[in-house]
């Protein structure tokens, strides 16, 4: 199993994919003339406007259900496999990627609020829907629809619950069965509650977790501050095979930070516009802008925190492609949650374990969480409303069962199964936003034009030409008609 699993990964995230992700985002960034600098004060003024109605949740609480999906396992254990194979380097094309990512993310996430339904009284959007309405390939989006549900259902959820595992079981000597059962338990009680649950549970966690996790890493660095200099310089150097010792590695650089940046953002995987899709808007471009910042929070500020804080303590190893380690600083500790556990105790003895035990658990239950709402959507694009509270239930036993399955294996063939799942949406999905980026374009453009004219944004999709918006097309009309009425 884990030799398939491992082959397919081989060519799922061989060197010319992660050079494709690379060169799109490049593309994106220059049609969209880096938003990502331009529209930073946007993004920040976006994020807590907007409420929540019956339909939809609040542009936060998408933005809380989205880092609940991107700020995981990635964050913790993740950076530091990128570490372990590619090198402190790794970190700086983790950072590269996440630059660019955040116009992928614009992109995908704008798509997915343009071409929305309403479906049983709730938002409903994503990858699948915007292949099939603005694409006009069916099996294309079905394709899409099922790689989504297998990967969110049963190859993904494993990842987290096994880091949630590995970490508990190391701070607090508990059994991972005994874990597993617990994370089980916690996620039937809020998956049962259906999407106003998850966003309530996403709004409130996501917030509180990630600020306690960057403001110790930051205790961490300034203790450690005279560091710091020559921390950021071995980062660049690495990067650039301009370390004598790191230099033989360059390759693994490039490739475990995009692929580890890319698992933790997820920007252009197809997850994003899920929740996205959800919010309460009056422009697409909204939302877009509003996600696009949240891969700055994931990568820039929470993949960094765990990076400085293994760097600057020097509690990590780097292995060369041989085997042999070039750094081995910790003797035969794994990569993983070990090096951010003993990067902690290093500064406040006995300390690290049971942190990163805990902040593991809330970022990668809310992972699941948040897989479990895009697998929902999935199998809401596929029922349309046709026995969907069925499958609807069905989907939840599988998440569960995978959950728990995830907490009891190996973390070699639970990170293996997670990235043949995140391979195979990435695949997918870059091919339709390539093919269908004009209309997120077109949107920027129409949101930053009606921006300079003083007005509040709003969407009519008819006027740029936009064909098969059609929430929008009834959204404008009604606006329009109420206009006209008053």
């Amino acid at each position: 199993m884990e030799q398939f699993v491992t082959s397919l990964n081989e060519i799922l995230w061989s060197t010319p994919v992660i050079y494709i992700l690379i060169i799109v985002g490049l593309a994106f960034s220059f049609l969209t003339r880096f938003l990502q600098v331009r529209h930073v004060k946007e993004m920040l003024r976006l994020m807590f406007q907007g409420k929540s109605s019956e339909a939809g949740v609040s542009s936060f609480q998408a933005l809380s259900m989205a880092l609940s999906g991107r700020v995981g396992t990635g964050n913790i254990a993740g950076v530091a496999t990128a570490i372990a194979f590619g090198g402190p380097g790794a970190v700086f094309w983790m950072w590269a990627i996440a630059f660019l990512g955040a116009s992928t993310s614009y992109i995908e996430s704008t798509l997915g609020q343009i071409y929305k339904e309403k479906q049983d009284g709730q938002y409903r959007g994503g990858p699948a829907y915007y292949i099939e309405k603005g694409l006009g390939i069916k099996w294309f989006a079905v394709l899409f629809a099922f790689a989504a549900i297998v990967a969110m259902a049963i190859l993904m959820p494993g990842v987290q619950a096994n880091s949630i595992a590995i970490s508990v079981e190391n701070a607090f000597g508990i059994s991972p069965a005994i874990t597993g059962l617990v994370i089980v338990l916690l996620l039937a009680f809020i998956i049962f509650g259906g999407v106003k649950r998850i966003a309530n549970a996403a709004q409130i966690i996501v917030p509180f977790m990630a600020l306690g996790y960057i403001l110790l890493s930051i205790a961490i660095v300034l203790m450690n501050i005279s560091e710091l200099p020559a921390v950021i310089s071995l980062i660049f150097r690495s990067a650039f095979a301009l370390d004598s010792a790191f230099g033989g590695i360059i390759g693994m650089a490039i490739s475990w930070g995009v692929k580890r940046g890319l698992y933790s953002n997820e920007a252009g995987q197809g997850t994003g516009p899920h929740s996205a899709a959800a919010a309460e808007v009056s422009h697409p471009a909204k939302q877009g802008l509003v996600q696009a910042s949240s891969i700055y929070i994931d990568t820039l500020l929470v993949c960094s925190a765990t990076a400085f804080m293994i760097l600057i303590t020097g509690m990590y190893n780097t292995q060369a492609e041989d085997g042999s380690f070039i750094v081995n600083n910790l003797g035969e500790e794994v990569e993983g949650p070990g090096f951010t556990q003993a990067a902690i105790d290093s500064v406040f003895p006995g300390f690290g374990a049971g942190f990163v035990a805990v902040a593991l658990f809330f970022f990668a239950f809310t992972t699941i969480m948040a897989y479990y709402y895009i697998a929902e959507t999935n199998i809401a694009y596929l029922a349309r409303g046709k026995n969907m509270k069925v499958a609807a239930f069905f989907l939840k036993l599988v998440i569960i069962a995978a959950s728990f399955y995830g907490s009891v294996k190996t973390a070699a063939l639970a990170w293996a199964l997670g990235d043949a799942g995140l391979g195979l949406m990435v695949w997918l999905n870059i091919i339709a936003i390539v093919l269908l980026a004009k209309p997120a374009l077109m949107a920027l453009k129409d949101y930053e034009q009606q921006r300079k004219q003083g007005l509040d944004p709003v969407f009519n999709p008819k006027a740029l030409g936009i064909k098969n918006a059609d929430f929008w097309e009834k959204e404008y009309k009604k606006e329009s008609d109420q206009d006209q009425a008053s």
